[in-house]
């Protein structure tokens, strides 16, 4: 860390932090993987019920339900294409006006289903008003059920922020930090100020307002000063090995989710062996994917089994902002423990 910002460390404590720009306010957002896998399983499943009344048998109502989902699921891609095209336009629009447009494209997909189906010739004569209010209920549910969703998010990542913040700033690991520099104030005076200075960057980072996520690299630094602060603890009980890869590090994740995955692997790895404990921190993109892994040697009978509140929570937190793009697993095995998490790049 460089010899200009330790002065600068303490004083931008005092300072009202910059307001950040106004972020668009997109009420629902169907540029996801999960929300396409939903949409299309919703209305497969109102088509299904729908192909009932009109069937006399199990064949006449698979051959109907074929017919059927050949004009549905073209025109409920159309809506999401559609939906998914005009996402920075309609962020800019009043919410109001947002749910209007994702009704009226409902309108308009379904009125393309009713197209497809009768110049196909499953239908006499197109009943465009039934299809277009069809199509209208269906995206307004949709709608509505990504605006409660994306509401959900909100306490959910409240909550995660609070005990996050409460974790790190527990008397233990307060004073813990504040004796080893009390400790090294005389002796390595250099050092002491360094590892005040990361603690004091530490609780900084937890105060202020990131938004829904960071990128990995912000979270990464984040891990190197909680880690520079144990590293004083522990001395060479505490041996970290970083594998990095720099395609990885514009991934987005929620604040704060790396951070207390380090925690788990010094608290339950390191801190309850005399001979420390291995800690190794990875990041590889893959395609279209980053794949991130925290693992640490875990001797037995060393380790204390934990009550699983910090797992719950990364996984929860990475599942309200990537949804079935973000994949969360965890694993014990020859007495290494291992969580892996997979995110979009």
């Amino acid at each position: 860390m460089k010899d200009t910002q330790i002065l600068s460390a303490f004083a931008d404590l005092t300072v009202a932090p910059t307001p950040r720009p106004a972020e668009t306010a997109l009420v629902f957002d169907a540029c996801h993987v999960g929300v396409v896998l939903r949409a299309v399983c919703v209305v497969e499943a109102v088509v299904a019920v729908a192909a009932m009344f009109v069937a006399a048998s199990p064949v006449e109502w698979l051959v109907r339900l074929s017919l059927l989902t050949g004009g549905a699921l073209p025109a409920t891609l159309l809506w999401l294409i559609s939906a998914c095209s005009l996402k920075n336009v309609l962020a800019r629009l009043p919410s109001r006006t947002q749910y209007l447009a994702g009704a009226a494209l409902g309108a308009m997909a379904g009125l393309f289903c009713a197209a497809v189906l009768w110049l196909v010739g499953l239908l006499e004569s197109a009943p465009w008003i039934a299809s277009a209010f069809s199509g209208m209920l269906l995206a307004s549910a949709l709608v509505a059920a990504l605006v409660l969703r994306a509401r959900g998010q909100m306490p959910a990542a409240t909550a995660a922020r609070l005990s996050e913040l409460q974790s790190r700033i527990r008397p233990h690991f307060l004073f813990n930090t504040l004796n080893s520099a009390i400790a090294l104030v005389r002796a390595e005076p250099a050092k002491a100020e360094t590892l005040l200075e990361d603690l004091s960057d530490l609780f900084r980072h937890a105060l202020v307002d990131h938004g829904p996520s960071v990128t990995l690299a912000e979270e990464t630094v984040l891990v190197r000063r909680y880690l520079d602060i144990e590293k004083v603890r522990f001395g060479e009980r505490l041996r970290v090995e970083w594998s990095l890869d720099p395609n990885a590090e514009q991934a987005r994740l929620p604040p704060m989710l790396l951070q207390p995955l380090v925690e788990n692997a010094v608290k339950h790895g390191v801190e309850p062996c005399q001979s420390g404990a291995d800690i190794r921190i990875s990041t590889q993109r893959r395609g279209s994917t980053v794949v991130i892994k925290v693992t640490n040697s875990v001797p037995a009978g060393a380790g204390e089994p934990g009550n699983g509140l910090a797992l719950a929570n990364v996984r929860d937190r990475l599942s309200l902002l990537h949804d079935l793009q973000g994949q969360f697993q965890s694993a014990l095995k020859n007495g290494v423990y291992q969580v892996r998490i997979e995110v979009p790049a």
